[in-house]
């Protein structure tokens, strides 16, 4: 490795990053692993209560559909709890408890978008507003439908082009429940064990600034002023914070096209602590989903070791309320929490908000959202990338795209890239010897 610090640097050791070292290691590469933060986990984080209960608040639910996460928290141990079910539904306004006609009818509308070819001429240039707009549904069904899509991707429903929406919940959708499980020990404590396997591999606080591709070599820069070279590179991050690294030569105009077609969602998240369920003793589950309120859900994420509500803020009311300040944020959720289950909801014991909006490291959200219109190919241009360098994010995963799941999927995918190109590359070497 005469010349090379690393025959790989990663950069981002969110669940990406930490999944693409560990494949490159499995396969006998030496790896360094760049983290901006000064933590693991990327859009997964964790957060103590006062009496030591932590909990997620970035990415939490995984599901049996989801083969990689929960194979690695089975690797590393981290138990899961069940998310609590049982009960009904809660649609806010309504009068009576229950799923509501206009829940059920929003998920026909999703199924009515999904049948659609992405690729069909006739929604091209068709954000998913326009198109609902169109559609003849009851004005109730629409709301459900589009505070699903806001909770979901994070950004205003007209932003959203139809074909990626169709696209990437195609990719998406199980035909389980997504919210089967949560990590009892945290989501997040499996990304600290992953990374606990790099062990000096790993280096935190080192954001990257600049990045040199030169005579099949890449030069890495950064923000203290070190300068790490590798034969190839890879580029965990999202679209968004991607773009942001400075390339010399500059990256050819497909592929700065393809990283400037996408926007970060926004989210707020928050989790409630209760000294028990009391709204089971109304025959209801926990869940929530407000359509006075757009992006707005709640959901029971009780275990044996504390009992809880996720508040979970989508889109452009995240972007609101992260303007107005925690305690403005503190004082609705109690509201809206106590107008939809009862005066019990105000005997809050404790409570945790991640307000990600502006986040320097994940600009706002969960994932990174394509806006462009006619961006249909940015995510395979992102793939390709420019060898030796090479992009990799949850985006941009095969399945389960913006999920923990996606992102695993997505290092491990960029991992067999960079090692077929090594092979590639030794092989070369040792035919013209």
């Amino acid at each position: 490795m005469s010349g090379y610090d690393a025959d790989v640097i990663v950069v981002g050791a969110g669940f990406t990053g930490l999944s693409a070292a560990d494949a490159l290691v499995s396969a006998g590469l030496d790896v360094i692993v760049l983290e901006a933060r000064d933590r693991v986990g990327g859009r997964v984080e964790a957060a103590a209560f006062a009496d030591g209960v932590w909990m997620d608040t970035g990415g939490q639910f995984i599901c049996d559909e989801m083969p990689n996460v929960m194979a690695l928290t089975r690797r590393f141990g981290v138990p899961l709890a069940e998310t609590p079910l049982e009960g009904a539904f809660l649609v806010q306004p309504q009068a009576s408890a229950g799923t509501g006609s206009s829940f059920a009818e929003s998920g026909r509308i999703r199924a009515r978008a999904n049948r659609i070819d992405p690729r069909d001429p006739n929604i091209a240039g068709l954000t998913a507003g326009e198109w609902l707009a169109r559609q003849s549904d009851p004005p109730s069904a629409k709301a459900s439908y589009q505070a699903m899509v806001e909770g979901l991707w994070c950004r205003a429903i007209g932003e959203i082009p139809l074909w990626y929406l169709i696209d990437n919940d195609r990719r998406t959708i199980s035909n389980g429940n997504e919210l089967q499980y949560f990590a009892e020990g945290t989501i997040h404590a499996a990304a600290e064990a992953l990374a606990a396997t790099l062990g000096r591999r790993l280096r935190l606080a080192t954001p990257v600034v600049r990045i040199a591709r030169a005579d099949g070599s890449v030069e890495v820069a950064t923000g203290a002023g070190e300068t790490l070279t590798a034969r190839q590179v890879i580029i965990a991050v999202p679209p968004v914070m991607a773009s942001r690294i400075v390339h010399e030569p500059g990256l050819p105009a497909p592929l700065t096209g393809a990283l400037a077609a996408w926007e970060s969602g926004t989210v707020i998240k928050a989790l409630v602590r209760y000294e028990r369920p009391f709204w089971q003793d109304r025959g209801l589950s926990g869940m929530v989903m407000w359509r006075d309120t757009l992006g707005l859900f709640a959901c029971d994420v009780s275990s044996a070791q504390a009992t809880a509500l996720v508040v979970f803020a989508g889109g452009p009311l995240a972007v609101d309320w992260s303007t107005k300040g925690t305690a403005f944020i503190e004082t609705e959720i109690r509201r809206r929490l106590v107008e939809a289950l009862g005066e019990a909801a105000a005997d809050v014991t404790g409570l945790l908000i991640r307000d990600w909006v502006g986040d320097p490291w994940s600009g706002g959200g969960y994932s990174d959202v394509i806006t462009d219109l006619a961006a249909y190919d940015a995510e395979d241009i992102l793939r390709a990338g420019v060898p030796p360098v090479y992009f990799a994010s949850s985006e941009l995963a095969s399945s389960f795209p913006a999920y923990i799941e996606g992102a695993i999927i997505a290092g491990r995918e960029a991992a067999v890239r960079v090692i077929t190109a090594h092979q590639s590359a030794i092989a070369t070497s040792a035919s013209g010897s």
